[in-house]
């Protein structure tokens, strides 16, 4: 013969039921990073240079003008003949516009053809639960799961579904959080939450 619950059953499964929910919906609440917001999007195909980026300028058929640099400090080249140049904040087609620009303006070259492309990028750092935290190069196109994997992936302790981030916008520091497959930024400082459960 099949059993019934009786009202005083029911009710005490509805009250334990309800109280799950809420224990559920507290410890949702206390997870790492669920009082950050997102950081703004970042787009890889939009590079812009930043300080400790390496690049190398060249100038067409003009070895002199041909070189290897790094980007400041104060985020400018020194350049030879045409003199400090700001590069923070350019894409590498704007940097080398600049280059030209300082080079017709010098009287050095009447129509320099200078391209620039990057050749050592600015450091991701990735600190917390990862098997090895530490700073890595920024590779173009790097999600937080790459940049994980560049730190030896995750410990058994991780967090996997959001990371912390401190990230620069426009000359200020933001924070926030990152999710697996977005993109991570050149100079972000990632950390990797431990599971509280």
């Amino acid at each position: 013969m099949p059993t019934t619950c009786s009202g005083t059953s029911r009710s005490a499964l509805l009250r334990r039921s309800v109280m799950m929910g809420a224990i559920g919906g507290l410890l949702a609440g206390c997870a790492p990073g669920s009082g950050l917001k997102p950081v703004p999007p970042y787009d890889p195909h939009q590079y812009r240079l930043g300080v400790d980026d390496e690049i190398r300028v060249m100038t067409y058929e003009q070895d002199q003008f041909t070189s290897d640099f790094r980007v400041d400090s104060a985020g400018k080249v020194a350049f030879p003949v045409a003199g400090s140049l700001q590069a923070a904040g350019l894409t590498t087609e704007e940097f080398a516009a600049e280059v030209t620009k300082a080079l017709q303006a010098a009287h050095m070259l009447r129509e320099p053809s200078v391209s620039v492309e990057i050749t050592a990028y600015r450091l991701v750092s990735v600190l917390g639960e990862v098997a090895k935290p530490g700073q890595y190069p920024y590779q173009p196109g790097m999600t937080l799961l790459t940049a994980v994997a560049a730190g030896g992936g995750f410990t058994y302790r991780a967090l996997e579904s959001r990371a912390y981030v401190a990230r620069q916008e426009g000359g200020h520091t933001v924070v926030g959080y990152l999710k697996p497959y977005d993109y991570v930024k050149p100079g972000d400082v990632i950390k990797i939450y431990e599971r509280h459960f």
